[in-house]
């Protein structure tokens, strides 16, 4: 697990399933009201975790509905009776294939599911009074969305961008222009100085990804 403190909100990342996917826990550090984003799998480190910080679980949220990402999503939003907010209505081709998806990569427990909330650009979602913006990041999946906390400085990615890479556009309805567009038009302007998490591998900053990344450096576009 690794930690982050932000201003009002704390969160730990957890990596799941084989493919050492990013599952957040976020939570408000007065009330201890929790939420998830993307529990692929391996439901029970997040579980455990949120009973060992004495958590109260009240979302879950999903950037995308790839298989690594929300596959566990229908479970945990049962097992503790909480909504799950996200992806954008695009992804639902996705999302409607998580347990054909589940049986052909060795996740039996993956379930299709209905979001309570399908998301788009300019919405926010709410973890006890904080707020994160949600940004539509097409182009590794068509309704990917990222969310930001400005004043954490913090943004959960998904798999659009990493450190030192971005998302894969060759999967079903992948769109590298798309991708290149979402990634400059919507996140560098969140400021150079925002952290983020991506869907795997360690976090980074936008300025950072900015200046070195070998996809989306600013000097390749000038």
């Amino acid at each position: 697990q690794f930690f982050l403190t932000m201003a009002t909100l704390k969160a730990a990342i957890i990596p799941v399933t084989p493919l050492q996917q990013n599952s957040c826990v976020i939570w408000k550090e007065s009330s201890k009201i929790a939420a998830v984003t993307d529990p692929g799998g391996d439901l029970s480190l997040i579980e455990n975790f949120i009973a060992e910080q004495g958590l109260t679980l009240s979302k879950v949220f999903i950037t995308h509905g790839h298989l690594d990402h929300a596959g566990g999503a229908h479970e945990l939003a049962e097992k503790y009776n909480v909504e799950i907010e996200g992806p954008h209505k695009d992804d639902d081709f996705l999302i409607n294939a998580l347990e054909e998806q589940g049986k052909r990569y060795g996740l039996d427990s993956a379930k299709n599911f209905e979001p309570n909330r399908w998301l788009t650009d300019g919405d926010q979602i709410e973890i006890d009074g904080e707020k994160l913006d949600v940004y539509h990041c097409p182009g590794h999946t068509p309704g990917h969305v990222v969310f930001h906390h400005p004043e954490s400085k913090l943004a959960i990615v998904g798999d659009v961008l990493f450190q030192g890479s971005i998302g894969r556009t060759d999967l079903p309805r992948g769109n590298t222009q798309d991708l290149l567009d979402a990634i400059r038009s919507k996140l560098w302007p969140l400021g150079n100085d925002v952290t983020f998490v991506p869907g795997h591998g360690p976090v980074s900053t936008f300025g950072q990804e900015r200046l070195t990344n070998p996809y989306v450096a600013d000097q390749l576009f000038k």
